[in-house]
C-alpha cells in the first residue's frame, strides 16, 4: 500500500502511529493522521495548515477534547487502521490519480482527510472554524504556485521525471484530463490549416462576444472541424488574433478520461467541478469538447447528474468558455432536444471543401507526409487523389478521404522501397540450403563435409551482413526513397475500393464516349436502348442535371428473355465495376397488401 508514498508521507504515517501510542489507542484513526501531518512540519500539508494559521497545539487540544486517552498498555506490532482511516488512504490515492500524480504525498493525505469529512480529523478542523473547502482550495493553489514535495530530494521512490506538479502548473486537474493545443502549436506539432480562414474568423467573432460566446462547429465527419480549432490555436501562438484572445489556452477536454475509473457516486462530478474551478481561477482557458454530444449523459449514473447539467450554469454565467464540435445528426439528436444546453451555444456550419480547396489542403500537408514517409508527391498525384476519392469513395467526405488516399499511397511506396535487394534474398536461400546440408552430413556422421558446409555458410553470412549494412546506409543517406505518382494513387484507390484498375486508368470522358461500344459488345442487338442510356448518362455526368436527382431513371420494356435484367447488370458493371452492384426487387413478391411491409 505504501509503495507510492513519498518519504515525507511515510514519515507522517510513522508519526501518526506514535501519536496513537501516546494516546494509548489500539487503532490508528483519522485524528492521528492529522496530528502526524502537522507534526511532520515541512511537507505541503504542513505548510498549507500553517498558512491557514492552524497550530499543532490547538489541534492536539481539540483532539484531546473529543478523544479520550486509553488505559496504559503496551502495543505490540502494527496498529490496525479504522475504517475511516482506510477510506482516507483510498481517497488520497484517488486524489493523486485525479491530479495526474504517480506518487502519494502529504498533500494527498490532507485532501483525503478533507474529502472523507466524517471522521474526527474533519470534525477537529470544523471546530477550529476551518472550512474544509478552503483547505482544499489552499492545497490546489499551493501545488500550482510552489510545486510539491516531489521536487525535493527525498521524493517518492520510482516517480517518473516530469510527473506530478513538478512543472508547477496552476491547473493540475485540467492538465490531467486535457490536451493543450496552444502548447502543441508552439512546439510545431500541429498540421497546417488551409482554406478555413472564414470559419476561424467566425469562431473568433463568437468567442469575442459578451454573451452566448460558445461556438459549436457542425459538419459531417472528416470535413475539418477539429482542424479549425487547431488553426485557432496556431493563430493565438502567432499573435494574429484580437486582444481579447491573446494569451488564451485552447485545451481539449477528454470526457472519456474523466469518466474512467469513477466507481463511486459523485466522483465524476467532483472531477469536472475541479476542472471548472481551475478554469474560473486562471481565466485564460477556452475548453474544446470534441464530439460535444457525448456531454449529454456522460457520468450520469443512478442518482448523479451528467456533465451537460454540471456545465450549464457556468456557461450561462459566462464563467467558462467552450468550443464544441459534433455532426449535424448528433447535434439534432442530443443537443437540440435539450433547449437549455442548445441556447448556450452558437452554431457554425462547416461545409466540406470543394475539390479545388481539397487539392490546396493536400499541397499544404505535402511537406509533413513527405518527411514522414521519406518520399515525394507529384502535383498530379495530389490532384488524382482528390479526383478519385471524390468519385469512388462515397461514404466519406473531403478532405479526410483524400488525405487517407495520400497517406496510404505514401506508405505503399515506402514499403516497396524497403524491400531488400535480390542478391540478399539469394544469399539467404543459399545459407538455408547449406545449413540443411550440414545437418544431413552430421546425421550421416560425415563430420568433414559438415565442417566444410559450416565454414561456407559462415562466409556467406558475413557477406550477407556486409551487403545488408551497405544497403541500410544507402537507404539512410537518401532523403527520399521513392515518388508517389498518379499511377500509384490509382493503384491505392483500386485496393481501397475494389474498383478495377483499368477503370481508374482510363479517363471518365473517354469511357463515356465509348459507352455504346462497350455495352454493345456484351448486349447484342439492343442498339436503340443502349444509345438512349448512353445519352442520358453522358448528359448527367456533364453536369446538366439537378444535383439532388439520380444519375438516371430508366424503364426497360419488353417480353421475357430479351435481356432487360442483363442490360441492368452490364450497366452496373460499366458504371461501378461490378455486375452485382444492383439491388434487385421482384415486384411479383409484393402482390399482397401485407407484403408491402417488406419494402
Amino acid at each position: 500500500m505504501f509503495d507510492r508514498f513519498t518519504d515525507r508521507a511515510k514519515k507522517v504515517m510513522n508519526l501518526a502511529r506514535q501519536e496513537a501510542q501516546r494516546f494509548n489507542h489500539e487503532y490508528l484513526g483519522t485524528e492521528h493522521v492529522l496530528l502526524g501531518l502537522v507534526q511532520e512540519g515541512s511537507g505541503v500539508a504542513a505548510n498549507v495548515l500553517k498558512n491557514m494559521g492552524i497550530e499543532l497545539d490547538k489541534i492536539r487540544m481539540e483532539v484531546e477534547k473529543i478523544v479520550k486517552t486509553g488505559p496504559s498498555m503496551v502495543t505490540m506490532g502494527q496498529l490496525p487502521f479504522t475504517p475511516r482511516a482506510k477510506k482516507v488512504l483510498e481517497l488520497s490515492m484517488e486524489e493523486a490519480s485525479n491530479l495526474g500524480h504517480n506518487y502519494i504525498g502529504t498533500e494527498h493525505l490532507l485532501l483525503g482527510l478533507i474529502k472523507e469529512n466524517q471522521g474526527i480529523a474533519a470534525q477537529v478542523l470544523l471546530n477550529l472554524s476551518v472550512k474544509l473547502e478552503d483547505v482544499r482550495e489552499e492545497v490546489l493553489d499551493f501545488l500550482g504556485a510552489d510545486g510539491s514535495e516531489e521536487d525535493d530530494e527525498d521524493g517518492a521512490i520510482g516517480t517518473e521525471e516530469g510527473a506530478g506538479p513538478a512543472s508547477k502548473s496552476k491547473t493540475p486537474a485540467l492538465d490531467s484530463f486535457g490536451r493543450d493545443l496552444t502548447e502543441l502549436a508552439s512546439e510545431g506539432k500541429l498540421d497546417a490549416v488551409i482554406g478555413r480562414a472564414d470559419e476561424i474568423e467566425r469562431v473568433i467573432q463568437i468567442l469575442s462576444r459578451r454573451t452566448k460566446n460558445n461556438p459549436v462547429l457542425l459538419g459531417e465527419p472528416g470535413v475539418g472541424k477539429t482542424a479549425i480549432v487547431e488553426g485557432l490555436a496556431q493563430n493565438i501562438i502567432e499573435g494574429t488574433v484580437p486582444e481579447i484572445l491573446r494569451g488564451k489556452r485552447i485545451v481539449v477536454l477528454d470526457l472519456a478520461l474523466m469518466v474512467a475509473g469513477t466507481k463511486y457516486r459523485g466522483q465524476f462530478e467532483e472531477r469536472i467541478k475541479a476542472v471548472m474551478t481551475e478554469v474560473r481561477r486562471v481565466q485564460d482557458v477556452v475548453l474544446f469538447i470534441d464530439e460535444l454530444h457525448t456531454l449529454v449523459g456522460a457520468g450520469g449514473a443512478e442518482g448523479a447528474i451528467d456533465a451537460s447539467n454540471v456545465l450549464k450554469p457556468a456557461l450561462s454565467r459566462g464563467e467558462i468558455q467552450c468550443i464544441g464540435a459534433t455532426t449535424l445528426d448528433e447535434y439534432r439528436k442530443h443537443i437540440e432536444k435539450d433547449g437549455a444546453l442548445e441556447r448556450r451555444f452558437q452554431s457554425v456550419n462547416v461545409e466540406p471543401p470543394t475539390p479545388e480547396q481539397a487539392v490546396a489542403i493536400l499541397m499544404g500537408l505535402r511537406d509533413r507526409y513527405e518527411s514522414h514517409h521519406r518520399i515525394a508527391y507529384t502535383d498530379e498525384a495530389l490532384r488524382m487523389a482528390v479526383e478519385l476519392s471524390t468519385r469512388y469513395i462515397n461514404n466519406r467526405f473531403l478532405p479526410d478521404k483524400a488525405i487517407d488516399v495520400m497517406d496510404e499511397a505514401g506508405a505503399r511506396v515506402r514499403i516497396k522501397s524497403m524491400v531488400p535487394p535480390p542478391d540478399m534474398r539469394e544469399l539467404s536461400d543459399e545459407i538455408s540450403g547449406l545449413e540443411q546440408e550440414k545437418d544431413n552430413a552430421v546425421a550421416d556422421q560425415d563430420f568433414e563435409l559438415a565442417a566444410q558446409k559450416r565454414d561456407k555458410a559462415y562466409q556467406l553470412k558475413k557477406k550477407k551482413e556486409e551487403i545488408q549494412t551497405e544497403w541500410r546506409e544507402e537507404q539512410q543517406q537518401k532523403e527520399q526513397v521513392g515518388e508517389v505518382t498518379a499511377e500509384v494513387i490509382q493503384e491505392t484507390v483500386s485496393k481501397m475500393t475494389g474498383v478495377p484498375l483499368t477503370r481508374l486508368e482510363k479517363g471518365e470522358r473517354e469511357r463515356l464516349l465509348q459507352m455504346e461500344n462497350e455495352l454493345g459488345a456484351v448486349v447484342i442487338h439492343q442498339e436503340p436502348a443502349i444509345a438512349a442510356i448512353a445519352r442520358s448518362v453522358r448528359r448527367s455526368r456533364s453536369g446538366l442535371k439537378d444535383p439532388s436527382r439520380p444519375m438516371g431513371s430508366f424503364l426497360f420494356l419488353g417480353p421475357s428473355g430479351v435481356g432487360k435484367t442483363y442490360l441492368c447488370k452490364q450497366l452496373a458493371q460499366f458504371m461501378f465495376g461490378d455486375p452485382d452492384a444492383v439491388i434487385a426487387m421482384d415486384m411479383s413478391e409484393y402482390m399482397e397488401k401485407h407484403n408491402a411491409s417488406r419494402l
